[in-house]
């Protein structure tokens, strides 16, 4: 009985899943290489049916944003662990439709070419379509990152790489200093360490958004199985290396996001940086050193290691991540710690409080606390008008704390909500530059301006985006480029930290005062995994049944506003229509809201809770947050409750 015999017998016995089958017969029928077809084989020698399910159920999908997935598969045979790197790595990528490897890889350059191509024949640009791709330190993200390069050029284009292991806000701002048409970043971001991924930009440096998302995808889907095998032999030849250079410019434009660099003169700020074996020490280091910061690293996590050997996630967000680098703090008595994720696009901070012990802020806090000293110190510098403007924008998502709406109103500023993503933010922010490029009119040069000069002009003919930020640990302090920029938040956030300091505070002082001044605010998120197709369908089954079958009622306290994202027209502060996306906002009769989502960049659901409550005085702030986290926690357990009950059917 051949392999396909078997994978045909699977199928009508119910082991395997039409689509798998089917996919799996193209896969065999293809050109591929002696190992792949070996893998499968091997694969089905075992009966790892479940394995092959989640493999080849369907193409991995190239989302909005690109594609994320397993490089290393749950179930691994020999040949393809072959010989392992010295970093651990195996010799292949695993086989597979719905995994991320060369094949699913190729596809995915072929059809962003083709895409390119036809977007710059419509434009009437008859140059060589030209790439900029960066990469992270994880498996196989050098492979891809050559591969990638290597078939764009064999397709007519002209690919530029990094080095090295580069973070994802360098991609941004290379695309931008190198007029690009398009840009690729090679990370799975702070997923585990069996993950790979594929981030694509357009020519402004962001990642890419209608109309380019949806006909990029449309030409990856339109890409057969059976060209890519053309493509597998990787050639450099006519493919540029950036190096120091663009470090130099990358670091010049990040350091401009310190307002004041004279706060660090004013005290010795005391740093743990931990890049936890990422992107993150090739910058965040040197900014912080030319700003003035004594920075100890975290000397077992500063080497690059696609293994993430010192955690369980390579997630600034998780405490366990910071563990070590908040050990180190007490050890030398440092101020803060700053960490980055393994692209370095987010940033995690501990702050020593007034007892000496180090806290763990949430994203939500650390971009409280960034708007409101930033609209602060623009206005005590003249940057913008003291009372506020209309013509100045903070940015976030409808996903991020309503703390930070409360400080752009109490600074008068406007307050913009997009969908989540970063690439929302950056949409909005290039609006603003088009605007003003129109105002100015011909041979204008928006990036040549001083950026000084460039915010007074904005808020004259356009807005000013003074500052944005997501809940998920992202902060963009500039225009300069389009992307969350972690080594930029360090930076950002050794300003505040200096600042705050020279005032004889500490952080959670300074976040207390802004408590007392707009009220305390608290955020919880619940995420629900479900791996593999069955998961794929149960995530499915919540989102459709919150559309279908809205909530009444948590316990007592009920829904009293109902918001379909995907269903109903909503604007934002610019009187812009937000496009229609699965995600829902849920208003309570306590005040409370969430927001409920699935993920775009890993299989799970995610709940977003937001709770608040006015504070009269000093005196009431302990009693008030003990109060509020113990509603919020009940809430969290019901809410989790009814998803789970929805996603079985």
């Amino acid at each position: 009985m051949t392999t396909l015999d078997r994978i045909n017998a699977a199928a009508k016995a119910g082991q395997l899943m039409a689509s798998t089958a089917e996919n799996l017969a193209a896969f065999l029928s293809a050109n591929l290489p002696a190992w792949a077809l070996a893998s499968i084989d091997e694969l089905v020698a075992q009966q790892a049916w479940g394995e092959l399910n989640d493999r080849f159920y369907r193409f991995l999908e190239f989302g909005t944003g690109g594609m994320r997935g397993r490089t290393i598969g749950v179930v691994t045979v020999p040949s393809e662990t072959g010989t392992l790197s010295a970093a651990g790595s195996p010799e292949h990528a695993a086989i597979g439709s719905n995994v991320l490897n060369d094949f699913t890889l190729i596809r995915a350059v072929v059809g962003l070419y083709r895409y390119t191509r036809r977007y710059m024949d419509g434009q009437g640009n008859r140059a060589k379509a030209k790439l900029v791709i960066a990469y992270d330190v994880r498996h196989f993200s050098r492979h891809f990152c050559e591969l990638a390069a290597s078939t764009w050029a064999r397709l007519g284009g002209e690919a530029f790489i990094f080095d090295g292991p580069r973070p994802t806000p360098q991609l941004s701002f290379a695309v931008r200093m190198l007029k690009a048409n398009t840009g690729v970043v090679i990370t799975a971001s702070h997923n585990p360490p069996h993950d790979n991924g594929f981030k694509a930009y357009f020519d402004d440096g962001a990642q890419v958004v209608p109309p380019h998302d949806k006909g990029i995808v449309a030409e990856v889907n339109a890409v057969p199985l059976g060209e890519l095998s053309g493509y597998l032999n990787i050639s450099l030849a006519g493919v540029t290396t950036l190096g120091r250079d663009a470090d130099d410019a990358y670091l010049a434009v990040a350091a401009k996001a310190a307002i004041d660099p004279s706060v660090f003169r004013k005290t010795q700020l005391k740093v743990v940086f931990t890049n936890i074996h990422g992107t993150g020490a090739v910058h965040s280091v040197p900014l912080l050193i030319h700003a003035g910061c004594n920075v100890t690293p975290v000397p077992e996590q500063f080497e690059f290691d696609a293994r993430f050997p010192t955690v369980k996630s390579p997630n600034p967000e998780n405490a366990e991540a910071l563990a070590r680098a908040v050990a180190l703090a007490d050890r030398i008595g440092a101020d803060v710690v700053l960490a980055t994720d393994p692209d370095a696009d987010r940033m995690g901070v501990a702050v020593r409080n007034r007892s000496g012990k180090m806290d763990l802020l949430t994203g939500n806090q650390i971009g409280a606390l960034l708007a409101d000293y930033r609209l602060a110190k623009y206005k005590e510098l003249g940057w913008i008008p003291a009372a506020g403007s209309d013509r100045v924008a903070i940015i976030n998502t409808f996903v991020t704390t309503q703390l930070q709406d409360a400080i752009g109103r109490g600074h008068g500023v406007k307050v913009i909500k997009t969908l989540t993503g970063f690439k929302w933010i950056a949409a909005k922010i290039g609006g603003y530059e088009a605007k003003l490029v129109k105002a100015m009119g011909p041979g204008f040069d928006y990036e040549g301006t001083p950026f000084e000069q460039r915010a007074k002009l904005l808020q004259q003919h356009s807005t000013f985006y003074a500052f944005g930020t997501e809940e998920s640990y992202g902060y963009l302090p500039n225009d300069y480029l389009r992307d969350k920029d972690g080594n930029s938040a360090c930076l950002m956030f050794a300003e505040v930290c200096a600042w705050v300091k020279s005032r004889g505070l500490t952080v959670p002082e300074y976040l207390d005062e802004i408590f007392l001044k707009y009220g305390f605010y608290l955020e919880g998120v619940i995420n629900i995994y479900y791996e593999g197709a069955s998961g794929n369908a149960k995530i499915k089954r919540i989102l459709e049944s919150y559309r279908a079958n809205p909530p009444k009622a948590f316990g007592d306290v009920t829904v009293t506003l109902f918001q379909d994202f995907g269903r109903e027209k909503i604007y934002d502060a610019d009187h812009e229509l937000i496009p229609a996306q699965d995600l829902y906002l849920v208003t309570l009769s306590n005040g409370y809201s969430f927001a409920a989502r699935g993920s775009g960049t890993e299989p799970k659901m995610k709940f977003y809770l937001f709770a608040s409550e006015k504070v009269a005085k000093a005196t009431e702030l302990a009693g008030v947050k003990d109060r509020v986290r113990a509603t919020l926690a009940a809430l969290n357990k019901l809410i989790e409750a009814d998803a789970k009950q929805r996603a079985e059917g």
